[in-house]
């Protein structure tokens, strides 16, 4: 019975569904029903599920290496399409990232918080990817008519078996690259006026802190139960799973806000790391 599916059973259904809505009101129908069951003070149980090594995905976008999805001129309405798609698409794999995390390191006894976290990241990204959607529509298109990048689930794969692994490179290397570029991106929709783009843009923004609020809230908790130092591991986790430098101008208020200080980041800079 769908009723007694458990928390992993519920991700893995995700992550199996091909269609972008599809998978978004998945996601969002099984977050009402985890946060329900919460409130009645039942949990779900969280169970074990095999999630895949990469989610079902729609036969369109086409997805291609990252040096050959073709550049965007964002101030043309085509490079604004363009990029409403690359959002759509970030967002799609943020909702396979947030219920595989769930699923495939259900083995590891966690508090039920992370779970609260995860879930609710997940259901917003799954909101996020309905807005991008909705935005593109607007503008004539639809999520699959561009081609995508092809290496978005990458980090996932490579820290498959590194629960921190996952945690230091997902939410806080990964989606606190989004706190960077964001504000830019709602600044090219502000010059074209485009309002229902700014204000999911915005949405998008100030929930993005939230997820990587949760990467490294969970990290430092796991450095915690295993006597680690959490800059330490941080950086010996980065260097072994993040291929290339971070590039700065960084968005250290929103960083800081999300528990990330700039002795964390810093380090993997071009100018720092570069040698000779």
């Amino acid at each position: 019975m769908a009723d007694a599916m458990s928390l992993s059973e519920m991700a893995v259904d995700v992550l199996t569904t091909a269609d972008g809505r599809e998978k978004a009101a998945k996601s969002r129908g099984y977050a009402a029903r985890w946060f329900a069951a919460r409130d009645a003070q039942s949990p779900i149980g969280i169970g074990q599920a095999a999630p895949p090594l990469r989610p079902a995905r729609p036969d369109a976008p086409a997805l291609l290496n990252p040096r050959d999805v073709p550049k965007r001129k964002p101030g043309t309405p085509q490079g604004r399409i363009a990029l409403l798609h690359a959002v759509a698409h970030i967002e799609l794999n943020a909702v396979d990232l947030h219920w595989d995390i769930i699923a495939r390191f259900a083995h590891v006894k966690m508090p039920l918080g992370f779970y609260d976290d995860w879930v609710k990241a997940a259901d917003e990204e799954s909101k996020h990817f309905n807005l991008m959607c909705d935005c593109l529509e607007d503008a004539g298109s639809h999520y699959g008519a561009l081609p995508a990048h092809a290496g978005m689930w990458r980090a996932a794969e490579d820290t498959a078996d590194d629960f921190m692994g996952r945690l230091a490179v997902v939410p806080m290397v990964l989606e606190a690259r989004g706190l960077d570029v964001t504000p830019g991106m709602i600044e090219i929709f502000r010059k074209a006026k485009d309002t229902r783009a700014i204000e999911a843009l915005e949405i998008i923004y100030g929930e993005e802190v939230g997820h990587v609020a949760y990467g490294s809230k969970w990290f430092h908790f796991l450095c915690g139960r295993h006597e680690m130092d959490p800059k330490d591991a941080f950086h010996a986790l980065v260097r072994k799973y993040f291929k290339g430098a971070l590039k700065p101008p960084f968005n250290e208020e929103k960083r800081a806000e999300a528990g990330l200080p700039p002795d964390f980041y810093w380090p993997f800079t071009e100018h720092v790391t570069e040698t000779g």
